[in-house]
């Protein structure tokens, strides 16, 4: 039995939490965001610019040396830690204690990759967001799911969906088979799309924010960044994952009446977070 629940303006009100006014960096949390190749260092570099301005007190990400003026020039308020390797990412190491990891956006699916995520998933126990290519890698080694630690959030597109539980033929044979593997792995599932859902067991919530200005490149990473930055900052991994998509819809919502649908892009929705939590009054 399946139980439908709106993500409504009132609920993101109640899940809120106010920011003491005497807090400081150190204590607002760090995200750490992992991911990036040669010729996707964008979606990175979004993903961690996301992070930030949803309210993280530190960022840092993971990337590969290719990536690093790029990553420091574009956002300068991140910190970087790079890979040995030039090009890839092929091992996740790092003296940081972050609150929260990010991982996936733009990392390819390189064999040391993928040996790099499965020994990183071995003895990582810090709330995870798995996504894009980290959800890739995972699929081609079906054994990782069983590494990821209780309510990780898995945020696929539907195509990355279709790798994760197969094709289906309705709508509802496809919540039938997120619903089953969230129980299965004891996974929060974000389906990215018009609207965006929450699998978590057998409850599925419905986006009440977003519009089709979403459907752009870099969408998906932005939404990672923020939802991995509220895990940093000390919500549960639900709420994190409704509070995220929410605020991501409500950017697009909030869009310039100058600004077209066509022409509204991912760092589009960066620049809105402020008129988001405004709009709030948060």
């Amino acid at each position: 039995m399946k139980t439908f629940l709106s993500i409504t303006r009132d609920q993101i009100l109640k899940l809120f939490h106010p920011i003491n006014p005497k807090t400081h960096k150190g204590i607002q949390g760090h995200a750490l965001l992992i991911g990036g190749s040669y010729g996707k260092i964008g979606s990175i570099t979004l993903s961690s610019k996301a992070a930030l301005k949803t309210g993280c007190g530190l960022v840092t990400a993971y990337i590969p040396k290719c990536g690093y003026t790029i990553l420091q020039t574009a956002v300068p308020e991140i910190m970087v830690l790079t890979d040995c390797e030039e090009k890839f990412i092929s091992k996740i190491e790092y003296a940081i204690h972050p609150q929260a990891i990010g991982i996936g956006p733009g990392m390819g699916t390189d064999s040391q990759t993928q040996k790099a995520l499965h020994e990183f998933l071995k003895t990582n126990k810090i709330p995870l967001v798995v996504d894009a290519d980290a959800i890739n890698c995972i699929v081609i080694e079906n054994s990782l799911f069983k590494l990821l630690q209780p309510k990780t959030i898995l945020t696929p597109h539907v195509k990355e969906l279709e790798r994760l539980l197969g094709t289906w033929n309705s709508d509802d044979e496809m919540l039938q088979k997120a619903m089953n593997f969230s129980l299965q792995y004891n996974l929060i599932i974000v389906l990215k799309g018009a609207p965006t859902l929450i699998v978590d067991g057998k409850i599925i919530y419905e986006n009440s924010t977003g519009n089709a200005a979403l459907a752009t490149a870099g969408s998906g990473d932005v939404l990672t960044g923020m939802i991995t930055s509220l895990l940093a900052q000390s919500y549960n991994a639900i709420d994190a994952a409704i509070l995220g998509v929410y605020l991501h819809g409500l950017c697009a919502d909030l869009k310039d009446s100058n600004t077209s649908t066509q022409s509204f892009i991912a760092s589009d929705i960066i620049e809105n977070l402020g008129n988001s939590f405004l709009d709030l009054g948060i």
